[in-house]
């Protein structure tokens, strides 16, 4: 940049031009060796990481203040005046933040006006260049944008990674980084804040302008802004994007979960016949809606709220060509899925055929009759089975592929670590607790029975093997109480209190 100044008095004009000192040393007056010495003073000021200016000064001849305009006259015959060195500090957090993406498996590129020595300090200080680099990126892994440019696209392409470094970066030179990139079948985020970076910011697949000191263009061109300026605020905004997605797919596995389950269950359960042909149902619709709708949604809305898993950051970025639907989560519901409904199905046998008399009555789907006690009795274990698995399941696909006892080690350890780790996610949390505390009033209370076409058999089990109830006692049990309490149809004997008949 040069500026005239002119005395109004003495008419005298002067002057004053400034710029990168490659560009400025072909318009000065010295000598070769003070062009060398000046050269010299330069790399050793950029290699520091300072942007260095020359500045430069000249009289203007009167009989030269007519051609002020053509600027290729003004601009030549300078004598040198100085250098400045400019230090802007990257910020604290940027070093941490590029050493993210590394672990992440995301490359960080620096495409930069500065000059090669000051754009390669500043890589070192930020980490975006390492202490190893390998041989065969030696050469172009640190590039000026005038060696790029000069490459076809087949040369760039040839390329075994592409310059992590580029100095001296015209507009052009952005937006072929970025053509590169896509022909490689990255995904490229662009970061600016220049009129001269809008047309890379606009090729990009996601284009980011600086929000406080950006430029309109930029802000125009770009499909967000960043509003504090900040490139650590971009590794969170991948880090968060990673967690949704996440709780997506643990949001999908669990309801999947609980379908397959059920269809397992439902669909083998055909082969149970009752007297008259027809086959039984493992659960009563009225528990298949209720685990669908309350059970299931309100655990999967809290594997939606789940923080970020420990280690999110420290594995490859996602396949674009696959959807939500991975192959690891698919063999997941698949395994979880038929698993849970075998155990369904394995505790509705159980109860049928070990603790009951192997008869499953006669129009048991449709409402109760004394022939149906043996398949409600199944029904109640059954649903509480598939209950309580939904509930561990809920906390066991809060990580893909890490143990719910080892979820984050790094922050918590020993035999007790699991507490701490389910109280992280209150809202799941209080929906496990809800879930195990609503089984028992089901399966429980005469009333809820009778709703759900289920009878207990916990307690009656429990009271058989104990011998609770004896003869000698006045104690109304439980089928006592239920057949007092109506649940059973009209004409059904009521069998009078232990104890009342001794009496008699």
């Amino acid at each position: 940049m040069t500026v005239v100044y002119q005395d109004s008095k003495s008419k005298l004009a002067q002057a004053f031009a400034k710029g990168a000192a490659e560009s400025m040393l072909p318009l000065l007056t010295a000598s070769e060796d003070k062009k060398a010495e000046i050269r010299y003073v330069v790399d050793s000021m950029a290699g520091e990481g300072l942007r260095v200016l020359c500045v430069a000064h000249k009289i203007i001849p009167e009989g030269e203040l007519g051609q002020l305009s053509q600027r290729q006259l003004t601009e030549k015959d300078f004598e040198f005046v100085g250098l400045v060195g400019l230090y802007d500090p990257p910020r604290v957090e940027t070093l941490g933040a590029v050493r993210k993406c590394h672990m992440a498996g995301i490359t960080v590129h620096m495409l930069t006006g500065d000059h090669i020595k000051t754009a390669t300090a500043i890589a070192y200080e930020v980490g975006i260049l390492g202490n190893m680099i390998p041989s065969a990126q030696a050469s172009t892994v640190v590039m000026a944008a005038e060696q790029f440019d000069k490459l076809s696209d087949a040369d760039i392409d040839a390329i075994e990674a592409l310059p992590l470094v580029i100095a001296r970066c015209s507009p052009t030179t952005k937006v072929r980084m970025v053509e590169a990139m896509h022909r490689r079948n990255a995904f490229c985020v662009m970061t600016g804040d220049g009129v001269n970076d809008s047309p890379a910011l606009k090729h990009a697949d996601v284009g980011i302008a600086m929000g406080k000191n950006g430029s309109d263009v930029a802000k125009e061109a770009a499909d967000m802004v960043l509003t504090d300026d900040d490139f650590a605020s971009v590794v969170k905004a991948v880090e968060e994007g990673r967690r949704l997605f996440d709780n997506i797919q643990k949001f999908l596995m669990h309801l999947l979960i609980s379908n397959i389950a059920q269809v397992i269950l439902l669909l083998l359960a055909l082969a149970f016949k009752d007297a008259d042909g027809n086959s039984v149902f493992p659960l009563a619709p009225l528990q298949i809606l209720w685990v669908n709708l309350i059970t299931s949604s309100f655990l999967a809305l809290g594997l939606g709220l789940e923080e970020s898993q420990p280690d999110i950051m420290y594995r490859p970025p996602h396949d674009l060509r696959v959807g939500v639907f991975t192959r690891e989560l698919i063999m997941d519901k698949m395994i979880y899925g038929t698993f849970m409904g075998s155990l369904c199905l394995l505790a509705f046998v159980a109860v049928v055929y070990g603790a009951g008399n192997a008869k499953l009555g006669d129009s048991c789907n449709q409402e109760w009759n004394q022939s149906c006690e043996v398949v409600f009795r199944a029904r109640a274990t059954t649903y509480a089975t598939i209950t309580f698995l939904l509930l561990v399941t809920a906390w066991e696909v809060k990580h893909f592929s890490r143990s719910l006892f080892n979820l984050n080690p790094t922050r918590y350890s020993g035999p007790f670590s699991i507490f701490p780790v389910l109280w992280q996610n209150r809202f799941l949390f209080w929906a496990v607790i809800a879930g195990v505390t609503i089984v028992f009033p089901i399966v429980y209370l005469p009333v809820c029975l009778a709703v759900y076409l289920a009878l207990i058999e916990s307690w009656k089990a429990t009271k058989r093997r104990f011998g609770i109830g004896g003869a000698s006692t006045k104690v109304l049990t439980l089928e006592e109480a239920e057949m007092r309490a109506g649940m059973f149809p009209n004409g059904t004997p009521v069998l009078p209190l232990r104890g009342e008949a001794a009496e008699k």
